[in-house]
């Protein structure tokens, strides 16, 4: 197998990578770089089912709807901080939806770009800021935001357990953390590691889209627990999302999409290539599509030494 790649090694090619490809990926796809909802599973509207999916997440998640009349402005996000933003596809939707302060985080300063760029032509540059940082990082006081979105970039992340400590950081008391993001299966009782089939599938998959090893949703659920994360739900979408990637696939063959790929440079063609990887890895169910949410506690109780 492969060597690992180190964290700085990630940061330059997961920043490449984007830079080369997003441009691609708007072109066929549009403004959102993420999975659809597939609800109906012979669903064909694909863009809509992307847009679908952060209403359904979030829906899933507890954040409320807003109301008609305005009624419960009082209980709706205001801050949102989206992490691993891509162009800003999410960012803008919620941002409409809310009226809230959304900003932007990616590691690719052409994403960053562009999706300011997409934010003064949709009219919500007064709502929306796109800006490179690391996530594991960030440039943000703590306490900072009500909502925390991280919708497929958790897999990018090389310390899952620093990704998880900074969504919590720069949350605010009470608010609501999603994490969205692929996951290898939780291990059976026994199991202390995937069997070594499985391990060389993903170390395929991690050379093509520069990502580190992968976690389980068991893991995250046990990062959040250990820091005193409340309300906790996980659940596994892997079924909704499933007619995405053949979508994608298909997609890939038009003669827009061939010469795109044709222009775009190697570690683009090999994501184009990993994509059957992925879906292999759905197949057998070793690659979950995972959902997390979690509240941070209104108060968190600090253990003190008391002087007898």
């Amino acid at each position: 197998m492969a060597k690992e790649r180190s964290r700085e090694d990630l940061k330059i090619g997961i920043a490449g990578f984007y830079d080369r490809s997003s441009q691609l990926w708007e072109d066929v796809w549009g403004e959102h770089m993420h999975h659809g909802y597939y609800v109906p599973n012979d669903r064909t509207d694909h863009v809509q089912a992307q847009i679908d999916l952060i209403d359904e997440v979030l829906k899933w998640s507890g954040v409320p709807e807003p109301a008609a009349d305005g009624s419960n402005a009082s209980i709706l996000p205001k801050k949102c901080v989206d992490v691993g933003c891509g162009i800003g596809g999410s960012s803008r939707h919620i941002a409409r939806k809310y009226g809230c302060t959304s900003n932007g985080i990616t590691l690719s300063p052409y994403q960053a770009g562009r999706g300011n760029e997409l934010a003064i032509e949709q009219g919500v540059a007064d709502l929306c800021n796109f800006q490179v940082a690391d996530a594991l990082d960030q440039p943000f006081e703590d306490e900072s935001f009500d909502l925390i979105w991280s919708l497929e970039s958790g897999e990018h992340m090389p310390d899952k357990e620093k990704f998880v400590n900074e969504l919590f950081r720069v949350a605010t008391p009470g608010g609501r953390i999603i994490i969205v993001t692929w996951c290898h299966r939780d291990l059976e009782v026994g199991e202390s590691s995937l069997n070594s089939k499985e391990e060389k599938l993903l170390a395929k998959i991690n050379r093509a889209y520069y990502l580190p090893r992968w976690c389980s949703v068991d893991d995250y659920v046990n990062l959040l627990k250990s820091q005193g994360a409340v309300d906790i739900r996980r659940e596994d979408w892997s079924y909704i999302i499933a007619p995405f990637w053949k979508a994608v696939i298909k997609s890939s063959l038009n003669v827009k999409s061939v010469l795109g790929l044709a222009k775009s440079g190697f570690s683009t063609q090999r994501g184009a290539y990993a994509m059957l990887l992925m879906l292999r890895g759905f197949d057998k169910g070793l690659i979950k599509f995972g959902l997390i949410t979690c509240s941070k506690p209104e108060a968190i109780v600090k253990k003190a030494v008391q002087a007898e």
